[in-house]
């Protein structure tokens, strides 16, 4: 190993000593990922209401960009392209594959969904009494409604003139304090 190591030139020297780690540090990240044991998360985003920012520069960009770096500089080099030109292969190579990881983390963040329930997506929905509720603001009950593809047991009131018993169809108008609904018998 050490003799065919030593007969390679200085040049294709240079890019197995970046290709080695390079595959053994891949390896590493690509088990660790598969295990759960990531710890770096390469889709956080900024913490603004769930947007990611564009990012290039991670751990894992630039292990796939060594890694594609390397192997393809050993290939072209061997393909006897030369010095100058094997270099800037092998760059635009490792750019293209930063490039590709970064946009497939990016567009795998997209489909991520917050399944934060927002109160104002229940104005106007149509739900059904779960625990009574007293006329003329006189008590609390329970609606049962879905909200955002979700079945949700909400704290309602009323300012109906008439109680509203289990099963009644009702329609949100408001929202108060961010939890209670107000709710009206829904006529058809």
């Amino acid at each position: 190993m050490i003799e065919w190591f030593n007969g390679l030139s200085q040049f294709e020297q240079i890019y197995w000593y970046v290709a080695a780690p390079a595959s053994l540090t891949f390896l590493i990240v690509m088990v660790s990922t598969f295990v759960g044991a990531d710890a770096e998360d390469d889709v956080a985003g900024d913490g603004v209401d769930g947007e990611v920012g564009f990012q290039f520069f991670t751990f894992k960009n630039m292990v796939g960009f060594l890694l594609i770096f390397s192997w393809t500089g050993i290939g072209f080099h061997r393909m006897g392209y030369s010095h100058g030109t094997t270099v800037i292969l092998s760059v635009i190579c490792g750019l293209i594959m930063m490039f590709a990881m970064t946009g497939i983390f990016y567009l795998l963040n997209r489909l991520v969904e917050d399944g934060t329930m927002k109160m104002s997506n229940a104005v106007g929905k149509i739900g059904e009494v779960y625990l009574p509720i007293k006329a003329d603001n006189g008590g609390f009950g329970k609606v049962q409604m879905t909200i955002q593809g979700a079945v949700h047991e909400l704290q309602a009131m009323t300012h109906d003139k008439e109680d509203l018993a289990v099963g009644t169809v009702v329609r949100v108008e408001e929202i108060i304090n961010d939890h209670i609904l107000v709710v009206t018998r829904k006529i058809s």
